[in-house]
């Protein structure tokens, strides 16, 4: 996948095209992200220990990898992904500026 987890991302596709946030989880068996304030669902939960007063509840719902795009650190634009060796390392790096986007 060309994002993983902790990355600053922007939704380009679907009903929150436009926004951005970081990725919380990674499910690349799925090809699945989880991204922060993004495609939010309604729950309805039944009364249980943690939750003793049960309701509808608002969560984060997973959305296809191929709707975000990894945003540049330089630009704060979303851009591609691009992969170089560093010190015999694999690291991506952004298509746009060229600027390495793993820490």
């Amino acid at each position: 996948m060309h994002v993983k987890k902790g990355d600053k991302v922007m939704v380009i596709s679907g009903k929150d095209k436009g926004k951005t946030g970081n990725i919380l989880a990674a499910f690349p068996k799925q090809s699945r992200v989880l991204v922060e304030g993004i495609n939010i669902v309604k729950k309805h939960a039944k009364p249980s220990q943690e939750n003793p007063q049960g309701g509808i509840l608002s969560q984060e719902a997973p959305i296809h990898v191929s709707n975000v795009m990894p945003i540049d650190p330089k630009s704060g634009k979303p851009t591609r992904v691009g992969y170089t060796e560093q010190n015999g390392k694999k690291v991506r790096v952004a298509k746009k500026s060229g600027e390495v986007l793993d820490k």
